[in-house]
């Protein structure tokens, strides 16, 4: 049966070894019977430009994608790896997708995001998102050597992962508001989007309309993957 699949938050890195594991596992088994591939953000930990594409570790990823000829693979940037750009979904065979996109998926209406615009309660991370987001703060950014991209990014992590400690998880969620707002400017489609690493199916009652909200889980564990077709919206694991 012909169906699509939708990914996000693999974090995928050199320290990640398990969730590497996981998607050339994915890669081989699960994708190549899909008929589009879409990756919702969170590729990489980190993705610095797409001058970084050469390294052995990148082009594992980059090469895997590439081989999956009978499948479209569309990528969308996420909040760790917002500065990919058309050069590394040329060299993946992707499609770059922004964010949010309404697509159709067998005949449903399908809005697509990595996510991170729903989180309005956490205002200071919606304050450095509209910063890093600006096209300005991008080409200063990527006009920096590519080793000092790394570094601040580095830092930026670490900054991060002191955050979350003491942030109410809370906070990190969607906002009910936001997520309705969103449905109603584009017309209450089925909405899927990744992370908050809190897969789940929700409804959202939005001006008496039910729409479907599907959010896609991390890769920390086990890649969470979901699979939809004309008829059928499922959830499948994917193990190392």
């Amino acid at each position: 049966m012909s169906h699509s699949l939708f990914i996000s938050d693999l974090h995928l890195s050199d320290d990640h070894t398990h969730s590497m594991a996981a998607f050339f596992r994915f890669i081989t088994t699960t994708a190549p019977q899909a008929e589009a591939l879409y990756i919702l953000g969170d590729l990489f930990e980190y993705w610095a430009g797409d001058d970084d594409l050469h390294t052995p570790f990148h082009q594992q990823i980059i090469l895997s994608l590439r081989q999956l000829t009978g499948t479209q693979v569309y990528l969308m940037p996420g909040n760790r790896d917002l500065l990919m750009g058309e050069a590394l979904a040329k060299a993946c065979g992707a499609r770059l997708l922004a964010d949010p996109a309404l697509i159709e998926v067998y005949g449903t209406p399908t809005l697509l995001s990595h996510g991170d615009i729903l989180c309005t309660d956490d205002i200071e991370y919606q304050r450095y998102r509209a910063q890093v987001h600006g096209q300005a703060f991008q080409q200063q950014f990527l006009a920096r050597p590519l080793p000092e991209r790394k570094e601040y990014i580095a830092g930026l992590r670490a900054r991060s992962m002191r955050e979350k400690q003491i942030k109410d998880l809370a906070i990190m969620d969607v906002n009910a508001e936001a997520v309705n707002a969103l449905l109603r400017e584009y017309r209450y489609p089925r909405l899927i989007h990744g992370h908050t690493h809190r897969p789940g199916y929700h409804l959202h009652d939005v001006d008496g309309r039910l729409c479907e909200r599907w959010v896609l889980g991390d890769w920390d564990t086990s890649g969470v993957v979901l699979r939809c077709s004309g008829n059928t919206t499922e959830w499948l694991k994917v193990t190392a």
